[in-house]
């Protein structure tokens, strides 16, 4: 059973850092786009980044561009979100998502729809 679990989610005041992490089990993510979404309340589920497993080729959507950096540390099947610089229109719950990548060819790391895992998401509350 493939299991995605987020920890590290708070409540930061504007400006502060927080990092998230996402613990992967039950499958192989050497071959994954390993995603991270959002979603604020009454919104969508948003975009914010992806990094591809192997390589370590990274995407992030424009709002967090500069501030937020994903990365993988392999030993720990982990990924981490680090969030910088945050702002409150950054509140939301965040997940993380993995799929293979043959699922993205064709398509982009920003859409749902490849991922096949999902994590259940931490909230992240940042206050002005």
């Amino acid at each position: 059973q493939v299991q995605l679990v987020e920890s590290g989610g708070g409540s930061v005041q504007a400006g502060g850092s927080l990092r998230l992490s996402c613990v992967g089990s039950g499958h192989t993510f050497t071959s994954d786009v390993m995603g991270w979404f959002r979603q604020a309340p009454g919104k969508e589920r948003e975009f914010v980044a992806a990094i591809y497993w192997t390589g370590g080729s990274t995407y992030y959507s424009d709002s967090v561009k500069g501030r937020f950096t994903s990365s993988i540390d392999n030993a720990k099947n982990t990924v981490y979100l680090q969030m910088n610089n945050l702002k409150p229109e950054d509140t939301a719950v965040y997940s993380c998502a993995a799929g293979r990548i043959m699922r993205f060819y064709g398509g982009s790391v920003s859409e749902e729809s490849p991922y096949e895992y999902w994590g259940q998401g931490t909230q992240v509350t940042v206050s002005s």
